[in-house]
This record gives C-alpha cells, sequence and structure tokens, in this order.
C-alpha cells in the first residue's frame, strides 16, 4: 500500500453525480485499504498541469453507492493517506431560491445537517470537539472564485445547504420549510463529509451545481433523477473546466490563508498511517 512519501497529491477532488472521472492520461489507479473498510472507488492519481491530483468518484463509478450508503469515512481517510490536504467536492444540488436555476454554480460557506445515522466522526473515546462554526475553507473558496473568473464563468459566492439522508427527493412541504429557514441549497451526501475533512484538517470546499428548484420552491416544480442526471450531464464541461483551472493555484497555496490545518488545537489526528 502506498505511503504519503510515494509521489504525494496535495489536492483531491471527489467527484458527485455524473462525475465519474476526471483526470484522462498517464495516470495510476490506486486501491487503498483503510481501517473504516473500503472507498468508494479505487483512486486515480495523475497531474494536471504538473499539479498532483487525486480523484475519487463519490458514488463509485457507474453510481454505486446511493448517497446514505457511502463510506464516507474511508474516502476521506485514503484521500489524506495519500497525501492529499485540500479537497475540492463537486455535487449535484436542488435550489431553495428561484434566483439560482439549473445549471447555476454555488461556492457555498455554511451547511446544516439534518441526517441520521450516517456515522459522522473518527473519534469514538474522549472528550473531542473540533471547531466547525465556519466548515468550508475561506481560501480554496477564494480560489475557485478566481478560476471561474478566469473562466467568465457565474459562480454564487456563498449559501447555506441543507443535507438529507435520501435517497429520495424531499417532499413539497419539507421544500418549503427548508426554503423558510432562509437556507438555499439540498443535497444528499455534503454530510458528514465535511466534517471528516475537518476532523483530518483538510482544507474542503464544495462546488455546488444547481440541477433543479426543489419541489415546493415554485408552483408545480417537482424533481426527477432523470432531469437531475440531464442538467448535471449538460454542465459537465464547465465544471470540469473550473476544477482544472483551480487545480494548479489550489496546489501552491501555503494553507496560510485559512484555519483548516490548525482546526484541532492539540487534539491528535484520527489517522494511523503503516
Amino acid at each position: 500500500m502506498p505511503g504519503t512519501e510515494d509521489a504525494p497529491a496535495p489536492l483531491g477532488v471527489i467527484g458527485g453525480s455524473g462525475l465519474y472521472s476526471l483526470l484522462d492520461a498517464d495516470v495510476e489507479e490506486i486501491l487503498v485499504e483503510t481501517p473504516y473498510g473500503d472507498p468508494s472507488d479505487v483512486l486515480v492519481r495523475g497531474r494536471v498541469d504538473g499539479a498532483p491530483v487525486v480523484f475519487l468518484p463519490r458514488h463509485g463509478r457507474g453510481h454505486r453507492h446511493p448517497p446514505h450508503r457511502i463510506n464516507y469515512r474511508a474516502n476521506l481517510w485514503a484521500l489524506r493517506y495519500l497525501g492529499v490536504r485540500q479537497v475540492i467536492a463537486p455535487c449535484a444540488v436542488g435550489s431553495l431560491r428561484p434566483e439560482s436555476g439549473p445549471g447555476a454554480f454555488v461556492l457555498p460557506h455554511q451547511v446544516v445537517d439534518r441526517t441520521s445515522g450516517r456515522v459522522g466522526t473518527y473519534f469514538d473515546t474522549g472528550a473531542v470537539h473540533v471547531p466547525f462554526a465556519d466548515p468550508y475553507c475561506p481560501g480554496l473558496r477564494e480560489t475557485l472564485l478566481k478560476s471561474a473568473a478566469t473562466l467568465d464563468l457565474p459562480v454564487v459566492d456563498g449559501g447555506t445547504t441543507v443535507v438529507i439522508d435520501g435517497p429520495r427527493f424531499a417532499s413539497r412541504a419539507e421544500s418549503q420549510w427548508y426554503a423558510a429557514q432562509g437556507w438555499s441549497l439540498i443535497n444528499m451526501t455534503a454530510q458528514p463529509e465535511a466534517t471528516l475533512a475537518r476532523e483530518l484538517a483538510l482544507c474542503y470546499q464544495p462546488v455546488a451545481l444547481v440541477t433543479d428548484h426543489d419541489a415546493g420552491t415554485a408552483p408545480g416544480e417537482s424533481v426527477t433523477q432523470t432531469e437531475v442526471f440531464r442538467i448535471f450531464a449538460d454542465n459537465l464541461t464547465h465544471l470540469r473546466a473550473l476544477i482544472l483551472t483551480a487545480a494548479p493555484t489550489a496546489t501552491t497555496r501555503t494553507r496560510e490563508d485559512c484555519p483548516c490545518p490548525d482546526t484541532h488545537h492539540g487534539i491528535t489526528l484520527p489517522l494511523t498511517l503503516p
């Protein structure tokens, strides 16, 4: 099993629904065994303009794993084991705001966890309380914003994602209630991914691609899996361009512009390497 000394890749990308591959040439597939079981798929290591990158499809290739069955702990552990210290996390989301329709890109800055039953920590014993007031990395978000500007790609800076268990979509009443709280996006995978990234002292930032107006945001709105996948596929070129443009800059960051590496304040990282 390769360790962190074996050509570490500082940037990790976790692909969401419809993004099952990213690096196309001169890549190495790596099967990582973790203390928490198998990751969603083999990890793919390669380079983007010289920048080392590791890619992992969140649902596995072919979308094998529904959101409530993803092994989030294994996924994040495997990335950090291969040397990753920053993670860009594309994901499909529904919009709870009429102004952000299908095809919009959003870089959320807050999250509300409405899931239940998912294992959301690496710490099973002891008094361990990791700060989570600001769940996402401001430095990595700034890198993505600047990359979007170079591509003339409109991106909404900020927003709150509410995470539900799935795999069903929200009812109309649920959707209306979430919108009434002032939340902007709805998703099924953003937690516990962000919490686990924080526990591993990783910089973590989602790139949310709006695939639908969630049921209840407008009269007659309803969500179907077919439409979600279609909208994601229609915007995949822009999403890939944003990630690949951001990668070289992200890997040269010193991480001094964000608090992510210093969130533990003396807490031992939950990572045991062989």
